[in-house]
């Protein structure tokens, strides 16, 4: 096992590594930007190194500057957290050029999936279904054209290094075909550096479905069910829980056992993310996350298995201990993403932290690295904490939830707490009646009220 780890991350999800770190008795060592000198994680790793100003590309997207900050350090493995350099093959051949171990994937699989033209391809062979759509990148307009005749409009054109709705564009009739593909490459290519795109159905009110999946890379592959994440806005998660309202347990064990089996053939170590779209009781592959996610506290919730302290034990060459048997599902799990934002215009609100009470109880779980006194800087995401609460069902979960709302006190900036508690008195949301596109619509009609 390492003796110790090098946290390449901020915030709550480098405190979170900090702590399962600890309680496998490895020391642990914290790098930070200028900003974030008095960071919770900071304050309580064994030893922190200051790698840079706040902007990011200068600190926590600096290579050299980490790689030697673990030099110096001693650590002989580094975690990526997630965001940052979490998916960057790059870092993780750099990492294994210097004998230190990267806390994830194969740089090839990071590398594969990265690509998400050739993530399909890949996961199709393996036997995961996809969205109808372009084997490859356009480059033929002509056979584009036919392509989307073929599986019907309206078409959605998508960068292959894509994210984050970025070179993304729903074309709904064949006249406007062109145009959108030759915008999306150049916005692809200013975003991504890389002009490559391709072709999908649109499926109309999908829900946005990913299971979660530990593997050994040693042959062995397991999941742990599925989180439904379609409460989203611009594309991004503000809302997950566990197990979807949407799916029987039937359909979470068949398609959970076979993403399982594709990453054991795979060969793929630690934890990942398949990704879908759902919509008529099919599954479509949208893309794979080599990493930990956001929302991993919801899967957490329901298994009562530690998906960081997997990682390092995989990471580490050991095997899996977990059998797909011995995983069983207990209640329902919601997680909400506390951002520091106006719950409503989305504004970012960054700020000193004036009052800080985070709610407690059975169950409730609130991952965040803020304290009284903390000053939330404006150089990174909003996203300042995650409340995460289980029930013994859905509804008793969504009680639960209003509940600790009321009780989690931040004061000094705006959050979307409020936004939290609107979401939860939806009818729709009750009685788990959403898809991806709901939340934009509920916003939208929010602010015609106003």
């Amino acid at each position: 096992m390492f003796e110790k780890v090098l946290i390449a991350n901020r915030g709550e999800i480098a405190l979170r590594i900090h702590r399962a770190c600890h309680e496998m008795g490895i020391k642990t060592v914290a790098v930070h930007s200028e900003a974030d000198a008095d960071a919770m994680h900071v304050r309580l790793a064994d030893e922190s190194i200051c790698i840079g100003p706040a902007p990011s590309t200068e600190s926590y997207l600096n290579i050299p500057r980490i790689i030697a900050a673990a030099e110096v350090s001693g650590a002989d493995a580094i975690h990526p957290g997630y965001g940052f350099l979490s998916e960057n093959a790059e870092f993780a051949d750099i990492i294994a050029q210097h004998d230190i171990t990267f806390i994830g994937p194969k740089a090839e699989h990071i590398r594969t999936m990265g690509d998400k033209i050739m993530a399909k391809e890949t996961v199709k062979k393996l036997g995961i279904p996809v969205v109808p759509g372009s084997d490859g990148g356009i480059t033929d307009m002509d056979k584009a054209v036919k392509i989307a005749e073929k599986i019907g409009y309206p078409v959605i054109v998508k960068a292959a290094a894509g994210g984050g709705g970025r070179g993304m564009k729903v074309v709904q009739s064949a006249d406007k075909l062109v145009a959108s593909v030759q915008a999306c490459k150049t916005e692809a290519k200013a975003a991504f550096g890389d002009d490559a795109v391709y072709i999908e159905k649109f499926l109309g009110t999908p829900r946005h479905i990913e299971f979660q999946i530990l593997g050994d890379g040693q042959g062995n592959a397991i999941h742990l069910g599925e989180r439904d994440c379609s409460l989203q806005r611009r594309h991004q998660k503000v809302l997950e829980e566990a197990p979807s309202p949407a799916l029987t347990h039937e359909q979470r064990m068949e398609t959970g056992g076979i993403v399982a089996k594709a990453m054991a053939d795979m060969g793929y170590i630690g934890a990942g993310t398949i990704e879908f779209l759902y919509e008529n009781g099919e599954f479509y592959f949208i893309e794979m996350n080599t990493r930990l996610q956001v929302e991993h506290p919801v899967t957490e919730m329901i298994t009562g298995v530690d998906l960081v302290r997997e990682q390092i034990r995989v990471a580490a060459g050991q095997k899996l201990t977990l059998k797909q048997e011995d995983i069983e599902f207990r209640g329902h799990a919601i997680e909400c993403r506390i951002n520091a934002e106006d719950p409503l215009t989305f504004a970012p609100s960054p700020g000193a932290i004036t009052d800080y009470h985070p709610p407690g109880g059975l169950d409730v779980r609130c991952d965040s690295a803020l304290y009284s006194g903390y000053r939330v800087p404006p150089h990174y995401d909003s996203m300042i904490g995650k409340l995460i609460v289980r029930g013994s069902d859905r509804a008793g979960c969504i009680r639960r939830l209003r509940r600790s709302l009321e009780e989690y006190v931040i004061g000094g900036i705006k959050t979307s707490i409020p936004l939290h508690q609107m979401l939860l008195d939806q009818p729709d949301f009750v009685e788990g009646n959403y898809n991806i596109h709901w939340l934009e619509k509920f916003l939208e009609d929010l602010n015609k009220q106003d």
